[in-house]
Formats: structure tokens, C-alpha cells, sequence
């Protein structure tokens, strides 16, 4: 579905009563139109083509009036009133993208180079690139060939999935062959346990015609699926062709990937506007602007209310404060709607800036990754909402003890808050588990050996300081990710011997 085709099956009104005004408005302009194409009257003994060359105006039924600009010009008033929306103000702590499972195809045929520089690499680069598109929204990656394996679990980070994205070739697959259904299994399997609605891409350059009957099933189940063929100019395949989803040809630049996301986020969407619990947004202040350009068309001669665009003109100079002044957004949008753009726009920093609603700033500078500053402009706050928001500040920043006491300061003003129970004991279990490793671990620092910049939560002082023993030649003891950072293995060795255990045990 485009992005049009959303908008209008999801248009409606937040304060539709307003509409009503419409009637005045339009009564009042059929009357001064029809007044104003009123023929005169007859004159006897005057020939009809002598009357219309003589009276003045005659050809006005074809002409447009004053009274249309002023009825269009009202009529988007009372639209931009009555509230048009289509979505839900974002909400910082669910992603606004669909969870997605990427389904690879990694058989012999991928190898081909009629697409540079083959099929299979091609298809990596267009899953890097809607990784990057997709900016952090949950995704996974199954990747299939005479058997299916989970290669990647849901993930908001790109640079996680992209090594094992780059190990994946046919020869790390246990068994040749093309077993989509099972791959289509495990990547519904991904999405149940994302608890929510979602989508599938399907990257591959051949189909069972079976099995593109098969995809039917999902989209009754509430799962998305889209089709990336990594076929040539001029190629086509029959089980491809016969898929009735979103399906597109590889092309090269990023249009492909921006048509499926757009499709595939359609559903998730409307999702989050039957489920959210987050206000309308509200997209009256987009009909400002055409009505704001009509009132320009007052300047001609002839037509009315010539005076009302100079007044509006005057108040808007004078009456705006002098910092107002200083771009042309500020005439038309508040502050705090230029940041809702450059937020719906992605551009958190910016937002930030501009936002003067303290919990929509600290939304933004929690987007942005700037966590304590977050917290500390969630805490001039004292609603639930809040004081959950900079408890998950706090765990991003590793703030887990000051987490911990905004959880519970949720729980105390709203004991029902959702999530707030559950991070309250992922928070507890965390710091204990800090603590209890220090405890139980040599921390190495009269050694030398010690992680560099870690530093942890620990204000009970749990655990011991342990001196290391160094030999003679100067052998001493590794720590896990010093031992791990010796070890010199391709991720395609390890997918293959993982996926050859896996096999074995299906």
C-alpha cells in the first residue's frame, strides 16, 4: 500500500463536530454567488446577441468570484479545526517501524553474476541498506537453502546482524536444496515472539509455485510478506510472478527497498492506531498553509476584503515576539510543531532543540541517545509516564540503582503502569548480578588487567580487591575477552558448524 493508500483509509477527524460549520459556510456562498450571476431583466424589442454586447458582465456565471476564494479559504479553516489525522503522535518507547524478518535464499543458483557482482552479495548489500533505512526498527534474518536456520534473533542493531550477514555463502548450508516453507515457519516463529503484528521479506531469485500459494495463510494471521527478486532485467520466474503480495525487482539504487518498506509498514501502522494508547496527532496546521497562500489572491484588483490581509500581515509583525521573527516556520508553526517534523522526520537532535514541551524533549534526547540529559529533563516532570521514561534512561546510561528507584516511583503513582513491574525486575536482577560478579570474579587491577572503562553500578561495595600472582616471564592470567580476542575464526566457519548441528538434530 503506498503511502496515499494509507492515508485515506485511515483518515478521520479528531473534533468532527466542527464539520458542521461546513453548512453555514457553503449556504452563505451559494447565496452571494447566485445573487452576484443573477441575470437582468428582460428588455422587450431588444435582439438577445445586441443584449449580451451591451450589458455589462454578461459572462459572469463563467467567471470566478471573490466569495469562492473567501469559501475555500473557510471551508480549510473549519477542516484544519475539526482535527484531519491519520496516525498517533509516535511514541518514544515503540518502534514505529514493523518487526521484520529477512528471509535469505543461500543456494548455488545465488552465485550467478548476472546481477553485479552475484545474486547472493547483491542481496547482503540491499539488506544492509534497509537495515540502514529501517533506521534500528526490530529485525532478523533466516537464511535457507535444502534446510532453515535462525541466523540472526530480533535486533535493533545493524553492526550485529552485518558480520554473520557477510558469512552466509552455500557452502556453510548442511543440505542443497530450496525449503522455503520451513524458513517461512521459523520467521513466523521470530515474529511470535515479538508480540506484535510484523513483516516478511522473502529475498530469493526463484519460487515454488506451491509455495507462493502457501503465503495466502499469512496474511489472515496479521503477517505482512514482500517479495525482493534478485532477478536480471528481462528474467522472470513463474512461482515469483504467481505470489499475490508486495513484490519487486532489484533495481539499482534504493527505490526497491523504500516501495516494500513503505508496503510492509502499512499494516503495522494501522496496527498501532486500533492498539496505542498515544493522543491523535493532529495535522490541522497542514491546511494553514493553502489557506494562507488563497488570501494572496486578495491583492487583485476588485476583490474583497483587500484590508483583512494587510491587518493579518500587521499583527503577524507585530505582534510576534522578536525571536519569532527569524525564520519564515516561525509565522506559521509553534516551536514545539517544528519539532514534531524534525522528530517525525528522525532528526532528534534537531528536535531537541526545538521542543519547548518537556516530555517531548526529553523524548527526543532519549531518540537521540542522550540518556542522562534525558532523565534529568524527565525528572522537572511527576507523572507516571514520566518517571517510567527516566527509568529507561537510567538503564540505558547503566544507571541501573537510580532505574531501579524511578521504577518503583512509577509503580507508587500508578501501581498498573504497563512494563513498569516487569523492568523493575530486570532492573533488580541486573545489579545483583553486578554485584554478585564482582563478588565471585578477580577484578585484576593490581594486575593491570582490568576492562578498560567499565564501570559499574556498585555503591554497596560488594566484593573483594584480589592481587593477580605474576610469574617470572611474565605470563599471567586472561581474562574471556582476552582469550576470545586470540581466537582467529570466520564467521562462515562458525555458521557452518552451528547450522550442521542444527541440521542434525532436525
Amino acid at each position: 500500500m503506498s503511502e496515499l493508500g494509507f492515508i485515506l483509509s485511515e483518515l478521520h477527524f479528531i473534533r468532527p463536530l466542527w464539520l458542521l460549520l461546513l453548512i453555514p459556510v457553503l449556504l452563505v456562498w451559494f447565496q452571494i454567488r447566485r445573487r452576484a450571476t443573477r441575470q437582468g431583466p428582460e428588455i422587450d424589442g431588444l435582439a438577445p446577441h445586441l443584449r449580451a454586447a451591451l450589458t455589462v458582465g454578461s459572462g459572469r456565471k463563467k467567471r470566478r468570484l471573490p466569495i469562492d476564494g473567501v469559501a475555500l479559504v473557510l471551508v480549510l479553516a473549519v477542516l484544519g479545526t475539526a482535527g484531519p489525522t491519520w496516525s498517533r503522535q509516535p511514541d518514544p518507547f515503540v518502534a514505529q517501524t514493523a518487526p521484520m524478518v529477512v528471509v535469505l535464499k543461500v543456494t548455488p543458483s545465488m552465485t550467478a553474476n548476472d546481477i553485479a557482482p552475484t545474486r547472493l552479495e547483491r542481496a547482503k548489500q540491499k539488506i544492509t541498506d534497509l537495515l540502514a533505512l529501517r533506521a534500528g526498527a526490530r529485525t532478523a534474518l533466516v537464511a535457507y537453502a535444502g534446510t532453515a536456520h535462525s541466523v540472526v534473533p530480533m535486533t535493533n542493531d545493524p553492526t550485529v546482524m552485518q558480520p554473520y550477514l557477510e558469512g552466509l555463502s552455500p557452502d556453510v548450508m548442511p543440505r542443497e536444496g530450496d525449503d522455503v516453507a520451513t524458513a517461512l515457519d521459523r520467521a513466523r516463529s521470530l515474529l511470535a515472539s515479538a508480540d506484535t503484528s510484523g513483516a516478511i521479506l522473502l529475498v530469493l531469485d526463484a519460487l515454488n509455485p506451491a509455495d507462493a500459494n502457501a503465503l495466502a495463510g499469512d496474511e489472515n494471521a496479521g503477517v505482512a510478506v514482500g517479495v525482493l527478486a534478485m532477478l536480471p532485467d528481462g528474467a522472470s520466474d513463474p512461482g515469483i510472478d504467481a505470489v499475490d503480495r508486495v513484490k519487486v525487482r532489484v533495481t539499482p539504487d534504493d527505490s526497491d527497498l523504500r516501495t516494500l518498506d513503505r508496503s510492509l509498514n502499512a499494516d503495522y501502522r494501522r496496527a498501532l492506531n486500533e492498539t496505542g494508547s498515544q493522543p491523535w496527532d493532529d495535522r490541522g496546521w497542514m491546511l494553514a498553509i493553502p489557506a494562507a497562500l488563497l488570501t494572496l489572491i486578495w491583492f487583485r484588483r476588485g476583490w474583497t476584503m483587500r484590508w483583512s490581509v494587510w491587518a493579518l500581515v500587521a499583527g503577524m509583525t507585530l505582534g510576534l515576539p522578536d525571536q519569532a521573527k527569524a525564520g519564515v516556520a516561525d509565522w506559521f508553526l509553534t516551536p514545539d510543531q517544528q519539532g514534531q517534523i524534525a522528530f517525525s522526520n528522525k532528526e532528534y537532535k534537531r528536535a531537541a532543540e526545538l521542543f519547548v514541551d518537556p516530555m517531548w524533549k526529553a523524548r527526543a534526547l532519549y531518540k537521540d541517545g542522550q540518556y542522562e540529559e534525558a532523565a534529568r529533563t524527565y525528572d522537572r516532570l511527576d507523572t507516571a509516564e514520566a518517571t517510567f521514561a527516566k527509568g529507561m534512561a537510567h538503564m540505558r546510561s547503566r544507571g541501573y540503582r537510580a532505574g531501579i528507584a524511578a521504577f518503583e516511583e512509577t509503580l507508587k503513582l500508578d501501581p498498573d503502569f504497563p512494563q513498569a513491574a516487569a523492568n523493575l525486575a530486570t532492573a533488580r536482577e541486573i545489579l545483583d548480578y553486578i554485584e554478585t560478579t564482582r563478588e565471585q570474579s578477580d577484578t585484576g587491577e593490581e594486575a593491570g588487567i582490568g576492562a578498560d572503562d567499565t564501570v559499574f553500578d556498585n555503591e554497596e561495595a560488594r566484593g573483594t580487591e584480589t592481587e593477580m600472582n605474576v610469574s617470572e616471564d611474565g605470563d599471567r592470567l586472561l581474562t574471556t575477552d582476552q582469550w576470545m580476542s586470540f581466537v582467529d575464526t570466520r564467521t562462515g566457519d562458525f555458521l557452518r558448524q552451528r547450522f550442521a548441528i542444527e541440521a542434525a538434530e532436525q
